[in-house]
């Protein structure tokens, strides 16, 4: 057998006083976690099914200098298995079964109620209230087409969920067609990421508008269903359609439910989002199924991840905090532009290093409504570790 590690992220940790790295299934197919030795960091580099076992030991030690016996090599790769951390037939079979079992339920249940936000519908509707009573009092956009909302949780980016989603209440009551497009953590290469369930919140069921999903998927050549796993358990959609659900007063929406994967190829080569005819056929459908309706868009994205818990290698210090929220108004100032090309140039120029997860929905979204404009409606910096070394800025934009 050649091992081949998942692509997951570790985590550094302490255990007992030694350094660990803990490994979990990133889809949460498994409730495991198996917790490395950091010292063994590179046998995990070395999983990556191109060496059977006895290679993987034998470069282990040429390249390392580390000695790990065959039972205990054995012992490590049981330990992942069982906790579907390896690509293999297990892992498979689990993730054929999780797919099955999330396509034959009566929908997609809110992953995060109970959790991130309270699952009875009252007490969530006290909490956006409260949250929403918290913001100053400013214009309405009557005539809003779409919307750039955070997708932290509620208790860090409350108020910029409440300063957005106020100013476009009366355009969300209006609409009868939503489009969510979220950013997908899990991406593991699909460009958007449909899905033919219905998303419930505690408020009730938004029924999918399945002739879009299926325009989507006919435009990507069917590729929109590889991962639509990643939607059982992604909270970028299910964050939104609580407050597109609340504002518009428990009554239910038509959803269009669009995850949106990675925008490394772009990034890191030659590749131009501009000029993907991939980009432009999705585009191209949503747009046509759209036609004649009145549709929200709605970008469910953050801006930066700064700091160690990001994998920075300093603290996010005063300094780091200034220059991030100046990089952030030049990115909002693109977005209130209705400049897609221009905020995606500004995150290519520096090479994405400030992890800016909100890239593929927003820029999408901007490609979508173009011509468009934004009226900014709140910014912030969530603290990310209980050291306050690290952060998120997050912003919210009312799209006219």
């Amino acid at each position: 057998m050649n091992p081949k590690l998942r692509s997951i992220r570790p985590e550094p940790a302490t255990v007992n006083g030694r350094p660990v790295l803990l490994l979990r299934d990133p889809l949460g197919l498994s409730d495991q976690t198996v917790a490395v030795p950091q010292a063994l960091a590179p046998l995990l580099a070395l999983c990556d099914g191109t060496r059977d076992e006895s290679a993987v030991r034998a470069a282990l030690q040429v390249r390392h200098g580390i000695y790990l016996s065959p039972d205990r090599f054995a012992e490590i790769l049981r330990h992942l298995d069982e906790a579907l951390l390896l690509d293999n037939d297990t892992f498979r079979l689990a993730r054929l079964r999780a797919l099955n079992a999330y396509r034959s339920a009566p929908c997609r249940p809110p992953a995060l109620a109970g959790h991130s936000y309270p699952a009875d519908p009252q007490e969530l509707a006290s909490l956006l209230d409260g949250l929403l009573a918290g913001v100053p009092r400013q214009p309405i956009s009557l005539l809003a087409r779409g919307l750039v909302s955070p997708h932290i949780d509620y208790q860090r980016g409350g108020a910029v969920y409440a300063g957005v989603w106020s100013r476009v209440a009366a355009s969300a009551r209006r609409a009868e067609v939503a489009v969510i497009l979220g950013t997908d953590h899990q991406s593991e290469g699909a460009l958007l990421t449909v899905t033919r369930q219905s998303y419930a919140t505690p408020f009730g069921t938004l029924p999918t508008d399945l002739r879009a999903v299926e325009a989507v998927a006919d435009a990507l050549e069917g590729v929109a269903w590889a991962e639509e796993l990643h939607h059982r358990t992604e909270h970028s959609i299910e964050l939104a359609a609580v407050w597109l659900h609340h504002v518009r007063r428990g009554e239910p929406i038509a959803l269009v439910p669009i995850l949106c994967g990675s925008f490394a190829p772009y990034i890191e080569g030659n590749l131009d989002p501009a000029t993907d005819p991939a980009i432009d056929r999705a585009i191209g459908a949503l747009r046509a199924v759209l036609a004649g309706r009145r549709a929200l868009v709605v970008a469910a994205g953050d801006l930066a991840h700064s700091g160690p818990a990001f994998g920075d290698p300093v603290p996010a210090g005063p300094v780091t905090r200034t220059q991030a929220q100046q990089a952030d108004g030049e990115l909002v100032g693109a977005i209130t532009r209705g400049d897609a090309a221009a905020f995606f140039a500004l995150i290519k120029a520096e090479q994405d290093r400030r992890h800016v997860c909100g890239l593929p929905p927003i820029y999408l979204a901007l490609r979508l409504l173009e011509p468009v404009r934004g009226e900014p409606a709140g910014y912030a910096q969530a603290p990310a570790d209980s050291q306050g070394t690290s952060f998120v800025s997050v912003c919210g934009v009312a799209l006219l």
